[in-house]
């Protein structure tokens, strides 16, 4: 999965908040996650189908009950994109902070 396809599976609000309540809450069947959320459960259903593919939820069957939990480490491409920006910026803040040390003196 690379990180555009993360950033578009999660730049819906509905997803990112079953993601986040599936991360808080541990395993919950569909009519947990749609219980009080004013979104019906077919279009539940669709956004846990776009997490699935994205590898961030995982299911379990229990007899006709599906449960849902959240799979952190699908996270990984986006984490790791981050932590190559992450250094790029390290790199320019120190050479600036050189620059602005040199430009004292």
């Amino acid at each position: 999965m690379e990180p555009a396809d993360l950033f578009r599976t999660l730049a819906d609000g509905t997803r990112r908040g079953l993601f986040e309540r599936l991360t808080r809450e541990g395993e919950l069947s569909v009519g947990a996650l749609t219980a009080g959320t004013g979104v019906s459960q077919p279009a539940v259903s669709q956004h846990l189908k776009a997490l699935r593919l994205a590898g961030l939820v995982g299911e379990t069957r229990q007899g006709r009950t599906v449960l849902y939990r959240a799979r952190p480490e699908g996270l990984r491409p986006l984490v790791d994109w981050m932590g190559l920006y992450g250094r790029f910026w390290a790199e320019r803040f120190d050479a600036l902070e050189d620059l602005l040390a040199r430009m004292d003196q």
